[in-house]
């Protein structure tokens, strides 16, 4: 394997790799779209491949210290809710298309997701959160 490197798609921040699902009407999962929604493509479903670390925040700073002293320079995220595996319903609008080793892939932002569909232990509890 010498002189070919192996490339690797990083999603940074608060955004979301899908792939997008093909077709109309009823999703893989059994969500139904409504006919408006699949006629203006306001929105689409797609399996979640992969999720960047979460929004960048602050950390909290000791009461006793000066806010403008640097403290660790360790890098602390609020996560996203999205999980690799989870099917998500999406803005159309909202998501960027790109080609990777010549597959297709949709980037999202957080906030364009309506809904997560993600399978669950069938002992666990409500379907809704």
């Amino acid at each position: 394997m010498e002189g070919k490197h192996r490339k690797q798609l990083i999603v940074v921040g608060d955004r979301v790799l899908i792939e997008p699902e093909e077709g109309e009407g009823r999703s893989k999962v059994g969500l139904y779209l409504p006919a408006s929604a699949v006629d203006k493509q306001s929105v689409q479903g797609g399996r979640v491949i992969a999720t960047g670390p979460g929004t960048p925040i602050g950390a909290p700073t000791e009461l006793n210290e000066e806010p403008w002293k640097i403290g660790s320079g360790e890098a602390r995220y609020l996560p996203v809710q999205a999980h690799v595996g989870d099917f998500a319903i999406f803005f159309r609008k909202a998501a960027v298309e790109i080609s990777f080793e010549g597959k297709e892939y949709l980037v999202v932002p957080q906030a364009a997701i309506l809904t997560l569909v993600r399978e669950t232990d069938p002992t666990a509890g409500p379907l809704f959160q």
